[in-house]
This record gives structure tokens, sequence and C-alpha cells, in this order.
């Protein structure tokens, strides 16, 4: 039911402050089609796995052994006309097909599709379909220091699609909306009556600093109840070096007889270490922690479920501001025999290495 009133109030709010702008507008159309800029990337990477399997890989993007392997082409366009603005990222390839795997199988994909009207300086509307707000990393390779992705953002939330309201005061920031079960931008008919609530309030007091507390909280096309909590921290400590975290408790009720069950969790905290002594060179450690005690993920089926403490090392070579070369060392070592040693034997550890490449434009 606040769900309901929320998402009435937020579309009530858009509307009235569109039209007040509008009816006092005395000036003539100007045409829209101008200033379109268009950015995009493309990566490609060859991962070895030490035990030959592409089983041992338990995170999102990198499932390949001994093989090279095209990860994602994206074209983003981007256009601000007056107060209005609009954002179309389509990706193609096995990346974007993974991101997107609600949708019918194809390696072409939206990964976000949304408009935003800013009514004030301080308050703004976004109607489509978002990368989601949750976690430190992204979808795209570009933004990542690591190449394979840590499992908080394997196991977390993809997108959003809704409507939500950004509000702007000083170094402070609060966001609000209301969208589809998670990772659906077409949600099946049995989901068209359940939505997600999501917030953020982030704090950045300078280019050193910044903190993103995170919110989502809603019922699966499942039945199951999920809140998470996220917090993500970054600061830079000098010119070489910089820290980001990313903490996060993902909690699930599934529904039987009628009735919600007992809150099962996961949790993570992850560190990033970054150092980069060049403009063309850097590296980021990055140590994750990832807990499935109630055996809801990878632990599926395994009595008291079990953890994962994962070690990634990060090199970043590049060339200008376009090429980026990223050779990588993971090391993944679990409480249980989740892993296959190449005989196929279990194993509490594996390790991989892997070479990406990555062009921006």
């Amino acid at each position: 039911m606040i769900q309901k009133y929320l998402l009435a109030g937020l579309l009530c709010t858009a509307f009235t402050s569109l039209y007040a702008q509008d009816s006092t507008t005395t000036t003539p159309e100007e045409p829209c089609a101008k200033g379109l800029n268009v950015t995009g990337s493309l990566d490609v990477y060859y991962r070895y796995d030490f035990a030959k399997t592409k089983a041992n890989n338990l995170t999102s993007f990198t499932n390949s052994q001994n093989s090279f392997e095209l990860g994602m082409a994206s074209v983003r366009l981007e256009q601000n006309f007056k107060n209005v603005s609009m954002v179309a990222d389509i990706g193609f390839g096995k990346r974007a097909q993974d991101f997107s795997y609600n949708d019918e199988s194809t390696l072409a994909a939206i990964k976000q599709l949304y408009i935003s009207y800013a009514a004030t300086d301080w308050l703004k509307f976004t109607a489509g379909s978002w990368a989601t707000h949750v976690g430190y990393e992204l979808v795209d390779p570009m933004p990542n220091r690591n190449y394979s992705m840590s499992y908080m953002f394997s196991y977390g939330p993809f997108f959003h699609t809704g409507i939500k309201a950004e509000i702007t005061q000083g170094n402070h920031g609060f966001m609000v909306g209301i969208t589809n079960p998670t990772d659906f931008k077409f949600v099946p008919d049995e989901g068209l009556n359940r939505k997600f609530f999501i917030a953020q309030y982030s704090y950045a007091p300078g280019d050193k600093f910044a903190a993103y507390l995170n919110f989502v909280s809603g019922q699966g096309l499942d039945s199951s109840k999920s809140n998470q909590i996220d917090l993500v921290m970054t600061t830079k400590l000098s010119e070489q070096f910089s820290l980001g975290y990313n903490g996060t408790v993902n909690t699930g009720k599934a529904r039987e007889a009628g009735k919600f069950g007992e809150g099962q969790s996961w949790w993570g905290s992850a560190l990033y270490i970054n150092y980069d002594p060049a403009t063309n060179f850097g590296l980021t450690l990055r140590n994750e922690y990832f807990s499935d005690a109630k055996s809801r993920l990878m632990f599926a089926g395994i009595p008291d479920g079990g953890s994962i403490f994962a070690t990634t090392l990060s090199a970043q070579i590049k060339v200008g501001s376009c090429f980026t070369l990223i050779p990588e060392f993971r090391m993944d070592n679990a409480s249980k025999n989740i892993f296959s040693k190449s005989g196929g034997a279990g194993t509490k550890s594996a390790a991989n290495v892997l070479v990406a490449a990555v062009y921006s434009f």
C-alpha cells in the first residue's frame, strides 16, 4: 500500500511540475534533435583456470576456460533538451545477455533506457530502466578496475525499471523510487501487481570522500520477499592511493502455506585498494569475504552453508584515454568443497588468470 501511494505521489509531482513549466513558456519551440552525445566501448578477454574447468567460475561475465572470448560492444546515446534528458544504452554480446538474463535469449540487450526531467535544480525525476544503485561495481568494464566481478555484484540486483525521484541538497543526496521486480524490464503476468521500493542516501563533501547507503525491498515473482541494505564508500588518500569499500546484506523470506517463513540472509564485504604510480599504469587489489551460511546461493544443498574469501589482483595498462589492458590473477578460497580439481574431485580453492582488453570512445 505504501508503494502505491509513493508511486502515485511521484507521478503527480512530476506531471504537475512539467505542466506548470510548460504553461508559462512563451518562447518558440526549439528542435530537440541536436547535441547528441555518442559514446561506447568494446572488450575481449582470455581466461585460464588452473584446474582446467570453467565450473570454478561462480561470478558474472567470465564463465569460460582456455578460450578467447568476446565480452560486450556498447553504444550509449545521450541528449539534453532544456530540462529534459534521455539515455539509450545498448549492449551486444555475452556480457549484455548475462546482464539481461530475464529477457528472451539474445546477444543484444537494452542495458539502460530512460528519460529524466529536472523539475528544479535540486529535484529530478527519472522513468525507464537504469543500472542499479546498489554496489561498487558496474556492468560496463571501463569503470571497474578489476575485470572479473565480485560475488556481491553477481548475486545483487543488476538493474531496475520504474520511476524514481532524486533530491540534491548541498553535499547530501536522496533518492526514492518504485520499480518492477528486480532485473525485469518486461514483467510476466503473474508479477504485474508486485513492485519494489528502492532508496539511496548519499554524502559527498568533496572529491576525496563519498558514501552511499542503498536499499532495495519487494516481493519477487516466486512470491518470496527480499530486503537488501548496501553501503559503498570511496576515499582518495593521495594522488597515488585510493580506497573503495562495499558491504551488503540481503535477507529473503520464502512464502509457504500462505505465510512467510523465517528470514534467510547472505552478506558480503569487500575492500578495494588502488595504487596508481603513473598516469598509464595502476594496480587494484580486491579482497572480498562472502557468506552464504543459509545455503541460499552457491552453497545450496550443503548443510550449514559456507563462505568464500576471494583475492583479485588486477593491473591497468593504459594507452591514452581509449585503451586499457587488464592482466589479472584471482584466487578463491571456500570453507567447503564447492570448487573442482582438474580430475573432477572437490576442493576448497580455485585460481585463474585472465587478460582483458578494453577500448572505449
